[in-house]
């Protein structure tokens, strides 16, 4: 364990040294400076953007494009926007404080001409010259391809969500055959803490160390909650029938969700953008598969986080212990092993995981709010259902085939159906095969009691 521990904290260290090199990529900064290029340059040529540059030293970007205009004639420029150190948040065009060109600085005249009667109109958000940096470059695909793959990438982040959710649900009742209700409360919390740790670095703060500190307080807040409250809650009414404990977990719920609602407000809290650029993956014609970074960075987080927990669970010593206790607590404390201890490890990594798919929720959707934790983790049951709520495995493997449904069923039906037809997929699952895919054929009687 304490070797476990230095590594992580290593990787912590190591994590935090390469964010202090790299800076917040705000997509808002670039954007306002591209919508600058279509007025500075004479009307209908055409513009290719070559590269996007953000200054070090100062808040800002440089571009590097080409301008057409026609007659063969072609021209390199240069545009670069400073903005205002001091006003966090997203880009706006009151923040920009000077625009310099390869001939000089703009007069501070024009470039509040610029600012209050272009940048401010409706028309300069159709302008942008390269909204999609990469378009031009990716590979020519058919459009159901297209389509279809569209689809995948933007389910990612909310499969890997429902993935972590249902392997949390996995770990308790595999254990103890008992539902804890709360998991998705838990990840409110996260989220919350996922919130502070963005406003911790504040805007002077660089993009890998938001995001880490993002998901250290989430999980840590998580965490510790989970902890606390299952030890005090849940532990007293594991060994109780079914319905005692899947009582006292709505309740703590509800409580979750009211204690959220005091501490940080009923109001919804949103994350200033960053690393939410487009780029693109294909294309089909005018439609262009795209996919931000920031989505893909948190799907790998937690498809990393799943992968390592199935690792954990097959291979380590508390995997071994969970097994023993789950299969027969009595003899396990026979041979010396203590099934509350491994219970209260297993709720704390179950609410760790309810704690990064938060901080999933928070980076890649941007706003943060204490309701809705309850639907989530409905969901997620559901997930961890469909994969078999006794097997951890399974359960993740629900929850992206959840996700992944969601996905389709919105891009081909009416979106406003979509949660029935989820319920209604989880009613034939239990005719068909109770255990879930991956569980065993049948419920598992001794659970159920």
């Amino acid at each position: 364990m304490p070797a476990l521990l230095s590594s992580r904290g290593g990787l912590l260290l190591l994590l935090l040294i390469l964010g202090g090199c790299a800076a917040i990529n705000d997509a808002g900064e670039a954007r306002l400076c591209r919508l600058l290029v279509p007025v500075l340059n004479s009307e209908g040529s055409g513009v290719r953007i070559l590269s996007t540059q953000r200054l070090t030293g100062d808040r800002g970007v440089r571009l590097l494009y080409r301008v057409d205009a026609g007659h063969d004639e072609t021209r390199l420029r240069s545009l670069t926007c400073r903005f205002d150190p001091l006003r966090s948040g997203a880009a706006e065009p009151r923040h920009l404080v000077r625009v310099d060109t390869e001939e000089g600085a703009l007069a501070s005249a024009r470039l509040y001409f610029l600012k209050r009667f272009w940048l401010a109109s409706p028309t300069a958000a159709t302008a942008d010259p390269a909204p999609i940096a990469n378009a031009d470059e990716v590979a020519e695909i058919s459009r159901p391809a297209a389509m279809t793959l569209q689809n995948v990438v933007a389910a990612l982040p909310q499969m890997s969500v429902y993935g972590l959710l249902a392997a949390a649900y996995a770990l308790v009742y595999g254990l103890v055959g008992r539902i804890n209700l709360a998991f998705g409360d838990f990840a409110v919390l996260g989220s919350f803490g996922a919130l502070i740790g963005l406003v911790a670095t504040g805007s002077s703060g660089t993009a890998v160390a938001g995001i880490v500190a993002a998901l250290v307080l989430a999980t840590w807040t998580a965490t510790a909650h989970g902890a606390a409250i299952g030890r005090l809650v849940f532990f007293p009414v594991s060994t109780q029938p079914g319905q005692v404990a899947l009582i006292a977990s709505t309740g703590l719920a509800l409580f979750l969700a009211e204690y959220a609602r005091v501490v940080q407000g009923s109001t919804m809290r949103w994350t200033p953008p960053f690393f939410n650029a487009p780029v693109g993956l294909a294309r089909s014609g005018d439609f262009v598969v795209t996919v931000t970074p920031m989505a893909m960075a948190t799907t790998l987080v937690a498809f990393a986080s799943g992968c390592m927990l199935v690792v954990l669970m097959r291979h380590s010593r508390f995997g071994r212990y969970w097994r023993a206790c789950a299969d027969d607590p009595f003899a396990a404390a026979l041979m010396g092993l203590s099934p509350s201890r491994v219970l209260l490890v297993t709720f704390a990594i179950a609410s760790l995981l309810a704690g990064l798919g938060g901080a999933v929720t928070t980076l890649y959707y941007g706003g943060v709010t204490y309701s809705g934790g309850l639907i989530v983790g409905l969901k997620a049951l559901i997930a961890a259902i469909l994969g078999g709520i006794g097997s951890v495995p399974g359960a993740f493997a629900g929850g992206l085939l959840l996700g992944a449904a969601e996905a389709l069923w919105s891009s081909v039906f009416p979106i406003e159906l979509r949660d029935p037809a989820i319920y209604m997929l989880l009613v034939i699952a239990l005719v068909i095969r109770p255990g879930g895919l991956l569980g065993t054929p049948e419920i598992d009687t001794r659970r159920t009691r």
